[in-house]
């Protein structure tokens, strides 16, 4: 990896950390969004090389809003992990969150380092969960400065294509169906013509009114109508259907009498005479 020449106080040393190794510490760091968090970073070193290929959490940490303390309990939590997991590696710096107040080194940050951290290739990760922001600092001759170059590795990825040894999903196309359905748009001219479209809603629309109507017209309770006389005597055997009323012609015109309820209205004048009696 490039080396790039600082200001003439030496090199900055290369640093190249795993993929891995940030996501697990962004999540230590948005775990407590309100106080520090810390842990130590684990690899090795060759030359002004450092590779960061882990990260072991700081338990059991005195955490405070704006500042945070490796304790007793902390150091044995950490070198017992560091003794079961990565034997063969070092720790090569540490990391500590900023929740809210941006990446940088503190006055208390800056102790920690040069008296547990002060080898010369010994790095601080510092990340503020609420910005996203993360930066790296090292030894840049004497002084503790932010580095420019930061190399981030996936050792998840470069799988080749075809090598996974997965099955093969269900379904497949040939060559010429995945061209056709990569090339092929629907055409407009294959679409019915907008007005047959509106008109065919319009009536399906009307269809499904009329037979809701006329179902509610059979099934709904009818009117009937009861006819009754000036004294309130009915005039039929039975009540009448005022949907009917429309069909059927109305009754002949009757008037109440004495005896029968109804006498019938004189047909001609000549029947009007046989009535009157004959002048002497």
């Amino acid at each position: 990896m490039r080396v790039r020449k600082h200001s003439g106080k030496g090199p900055q040393p290369a640093v190249v950390v795993d993929g891995e190794v940030l996501r697990q510490i962004r999540q230590h760091a948005r775990s407590c969004s309100k106080t520090e968090v810390c842990g130590v970073l684990i690899g090795s070193e060759d030359k002004n090389s450092l590779t960061i290929e882990a990260c072991i959490s700081g338990a059991n940490a005195a955490q405070a809003g704006t500042h945070v303390t490796f304790t007793q309990d902390t150091w044995a939590h950490i070198y017992q992990t560091k003794d079961a997991k990565y034997p063969d590696h070092r720790i090569v710096g540490w990391y500590h969150s900023h929740p809210g107040f941006g990446v940088f080194l503190s006055d208390h940050d800056t102790f920690i380092h040069k008296n547990f951290f002060s080898s010369p290739l010994q790095v601080a990760w510092v990340y503020d969960p609420h910005s996203d922001e993360e930066g790296c600092f090292g030894w840049v001759g004497q002084r503790l400065e932010r580095l420019s170059e930061i190399a981030v590795v996936d050792h998840k990825g470069g799988e080749g294509a075809g090598e996974t040894g997965k099955p093969e999903p269900m379904g497949s196309f040939d060559e010429n169906e995945e061209e056709y359905l990569a090339v092929k748009k629907p055409e407009r001219d294959e679409e019915a013509p907008r007005w047959l479209r509106i008109t065919f809603s319009v009536l399906s629309y009307t269809t499904v009114l009329m037979i809701g109507f006329l179902v509610a017209f059979y099934l709904f309770p009818r009117i009937l109508i009861w006819p009754v006389d000036a004294m309130g005597r009915p005039l039929t055997d039975r009540p009448i259907d005022a949907r009917s009323l429309r069909r059927e012609p109305p009754p002949p015109e009757s008037v109440p009498g004495k005896d029968s309820g109804v006498i019938e209205a004189p047909k001609s004048g000549s029947d009007k005479e046989k009535n009157v009696p004959r002048q002497k």
